[in-house]
């Protein structure tokens, strides 16, 4: 009796360690950057990339976007690496190649030098929002407003998904695909079922990565979420009383870093994640 007793107990606490809530410790935080919404971390050269929309209208198509690069220390390198975009968002990378969901166009830019090698249209779209690429080098791209993902193959745009109803964050991780849709995280398999992993986030779902068997998301009105391998959802962070918006960030599995845009209160800042 004693034996099966401390069997269970055992049991019970590997089940509690394995599904433990992580917590987020500050490490730093940048210099002013003019509203910065999206973060990609390159591991290469072991910088990140931060999409800034620029002053005035959010959704402008204005040419005041550009690309800065940051270091894992919070410096600034250079403010303006890549120019000549409107209000850029998601980031997506590719070999020497980095996508940019820039409102109405996908655009590519050279990773060697942030020159712009080329553009994209999306006539019918409302608003590009997020980018991934998948392990062949399709690129996928959310348009937020127009209830679309798109997927680029050799160059050639075509409907991935369709019919949702404001898709954000979108993640191809090997051969799963995952997205996140007003509050609910879904998954979708190679015949494009799509299933619902969880739900009762903030309508606003934007940023999501993958952490261990689970995944971080962010909401733009001001929260991150861990949300477990079977559906659960934790929340882990809550700027809402800061009016400080939690955008598209990225993460470094390596050392359990987080990097998060700030969109208004313009800065990225890092967290450890334990």
């Amino acid at each position: 009796m004693i034996k099966a007793t401390i069997c269970t107990c055992i049991a019970i606490m590997g089940f509690a360690w394995s599904h433990a809530q992580p917590k987020l410790q500050k490490q730093w935080e940048t210099d002013t950057l003019q509203v910065p919404e999206s973060v990609l971390l390159h591991q290469k050269t072991q910088t990140l990339y931060v999409s800034l929309i620029g002053s005035g209208n959010t959704s402008a198509l204005d040419g005041n976007g550009s690309i800065a690069i940051v270091d894992l220390k919070g410096n600034i390198i250079q403010s303006r690496w890549a120019i000549g975009l409107d209000s850029p968002k998601g980031l997506g990378l590719y070999g020497d190649k980095l996508y940019v969901a820039d409102m109405k166009t996908l655009v590519t830019l050279s990773m060697k030098d942030g020159q712009i090698i080329d553009r994209l249209e999306f006539p019918s779209a409302g608003m590009l929002n997020d980018v991934t690429v998948d392990q062949r080098g399709n690129v996928f791209v959310s348009d937020s407003k127009g209830g679309v993902i798109y997927q680029v193959t050799n160059g050639k745009p075509s409907v991935f998904l369709n019919n949702l109803r404001n898709p954000n964050g979108i993640l191809a991780d090997g051969t799963d695909f995952y997205f996140l849709d007003s509050g609910s995280l879904f998954q979708v398999d190679n015949q494009k079922k799509v299933t619902e992993i969880a739900s009762g986030m903030q309508k606003s779902t934007d940023g999501l990565q993958r952490y261990g068997q689970g995944f971080l998301i962010s909401c733009w009105a001001g929260a991150i979420y861990h949300v477990s391998k079977v559906g659960t959802v934790s929340l882990l962070l809550n700027t809402q009383s800061e009016k400080m918006n939690t955008a598209d960030f990225t993460f470094d599995n390596k050392t359990q870093t987080m990097y998060l845009p700030t969109f208004f209160k313009k800065q990225v800042i890092a967290y450890k994640v334990e």
